[in-house]
């Protein structure tokens, strides 16, 4: 088994993952930039592997060990630091172009697994309040990650038609939340005050970072080929995700959002790409019966849990405490009830 990007967060820890499984003879992890310490210490048996898949150079690595599954976690969802968005559209889309190449005529592959995201169905004011595997997007997303997921998706069904002896994998990932990745996605909602979209609720749905990796193995191990929404069961709307964050909302049109973010939180909105824009204006939700029925993969973490987990672990100081939110909101209830008692 050979899996790309081994010294980033997913590849790392699926690699660390599929060594502690004795059914796997051999785990090949590659990557162009070698694993810190730790990292390779928590791979323990795998082999480390320094190539770039987009040199043709890894059909050698592939031929020579007789590869016999690859699980492409290597994607940019921004270019690199100080890196242009050329840089990135490179290693995403000519890096799968070429891994996926040399997966064609590799005569031993059997399972080719790829990570994908929900970004490719694109939000706007038109999606459906699930997207199913067979619908795309409404409006054209108009970030790059999303352009490149789209064209990585496209080469995997290539595959699939060319050599359908292979099972293909596509797992399009809810954006991802957790304590080790409490650095990334979601890091705005640590901003005391969170600017908002006036007149909008984002509708979040999330996917915990050990769901992701799990999804990753159980696809690579024993998955069926095809294309599969993945994300954690129930959903969040983003006042209520702010609401639990114990910030403040402050809602402003959409027209000043990012520039409010600037003023109020500094680099963060600054970088936002504009899947992220996009995404806490209108929100995605996905149908996920597929993932169970056909992949046969179920999350261990719903939304909720896996926003409570990724709060938890980036150890932010609330401005309100949820709790008194949410004990005002229970009085409040008990004393609607009350008066409509009365009246009665």
């Amino acid at each position: 088994m050979l899996v790309t990007g081994a010294s980033r967060f997913f590849g790392g820890a699926l690699v660390a993952r599929l060594a502690q499984d004795p059914g796997i003879e051999r785990i090949l992890a590659v990557d162009t930039m070698t694993p810190s310490r730790e990292l390779q210490r928590r791979m323990g048996r795998a082999e480390f592997v320094r190539a770039d898949i987009r040199n043709p150079l890894i059909r050698k690595v592939i031929d020579g060990s007789a590869v016999d599954t690859v699980v492409h976690t290597a994607v940019l969802a921004r270019p690199p630091a100080g890196a242009t968005r050329a840089v990135m559209k490179d290693l995403n889309v000519l890096g799968a172009m070429q891994l996926l190449a040399v997966c064609h005529k590799a005569p031993t592959m059997r399972r080719v697994v790829v990570r994908s995201s929900s970004a490719v169905y694109g939000c706007s004011a038109k999606d459906p309040a699930k997207f199913t595997e067979e619908m795309s997007a409404r409006t054209p997303p108009r970030g790059g990650f999303a352009h490149d997921m789209i064209e990585i998706e496209g080469f995997v069904r290539g595959l699939a038609r060319r050599r359908p002896d292979i099972a293909t994998a596509i797992l399009r990932f809810a954006p991802i939340v957790g304590p080790r990745l409490a650095g990334r996605g979601v890091q705005y909602l640590r901003s005391p005050i969170t600017p908002t979209v006036f007149g909008r609720d984002a509708r979040l749905q999330l996917l915990h970072e050990e769901d992701a990796v799990a999804s990753l193995a159980h696809a690579a191990l024993a998955g069926r080929g095809g294309t599969y929404n993945i994300a954690g069961d129930g959903a969040l709307t983003l006042s209520q995700a702010v609401r639990r964050a114990g910030r403040v909302e402050f809602p402003v049109p959409f027209g000043l959002f990012r520039t409010a973010g600037r003023v109020l939180m500094g680099p963060v909105m600054r970088e936002f790409s504009g899947e992220q824009l996009d995404y806490f204006h209108f929100g995605c939700g996905l149908d996920t019966t597929r993932m169970r029925a056909e992949l046969g993969f179920v999350p261990r973490w719903t939304t909720v849990q896996a926003f409570d987990d990724f709060i938890g672990g980036a150890a932010s100081r609330p401005v309100i405490n949820p709790a008194w939110i949410d004990a005002a909101e229970t009085k409040l209830l008990g004393l609607l009830g009350a008066g409509t008692g009365a009246q009665q």
